[in-house]
């Protein structure tokens, strides 16, 4: 049986940065990966920081699913965000807490039409968290003409007490597709 990308933990390390920081050298007190996942689905918020096409920063707070091991998002292809994405996918994500920290970074691509069953997933997944708060009751049928971006981490960062919990995961290559989508035109 092969394991699905949700299933694999990723690689955990300390990041190096500079002496003065008094990052840790071992492994001890570092956060499990299991608590990062956590904290991609319940939080409510995700920051979200592309470049624009002449160079410049662009970060602006949205919704998104954590589902499968990806973070999915959707949005106007009309939107700053989006127009960004379009030209370079560079991305990288942060939850709310400056505190309890998780940050993630790879790109952002157009996740294509997703299958009838997994749109159902998402659908339920965006329902959950922000239709009774927000109002928001996409349908499975939501991104059949496209609108779902989908990231699926390169690395990531983490720690709920700086400098002692900082750790850093890294992911294998990210597959091409979406979980369950087709490839996008």
């Amino acid at each position: 049986m092969t394991q699905t990308q949700s299933e694999i933990e990723p690689l955990r390390s300390r990041p190096r940065l500079p002496k003065g920081y008094g990052v840790p050298e071992v492994e001890e007190g570092m956060v499990a990966w299991s608590w990062a996942v956590e904290q991609l689905e319940t939080a409510r918020n995700y920051w979200f920081s592309t470049t624009r096409p002449d160079g410049r920063p662009h970060a602006m707070p949205a919704w998104a699913v954590w589902v499968d091991g990806a973070l999915y998002f959707d949005g106007s292809p009309e939107t700053r965000r989006a127009r960004n994405l379009a030209v370079n996918p560079a991305i990288t994500v942060h939850l709310e807490s400056g505190d309890q920290v998780v940050i993630l970074e790879g790109e952002g691509v157009l996740a294509g039409r997703p299958d009838a069953a997994f749109a159902a997933r998402l659908a339920a997944a965006f329902e959950a968290k922000y239709g009774a708060s927000h109002d928001y009751h996409p349908s499975p049928s939501t991104w059949d003409n496209g609108g779902l971006w989908v990231l699926r981490p390169r690395v990531a960062f983490g720690w709920t007490e700086f400098p002692k919990a900082l750790t850093r995961w890294r992911f294998g290559a990210p597959p091409q597709v979406a979980s369950g989508a087709q490839p996008s035109a």
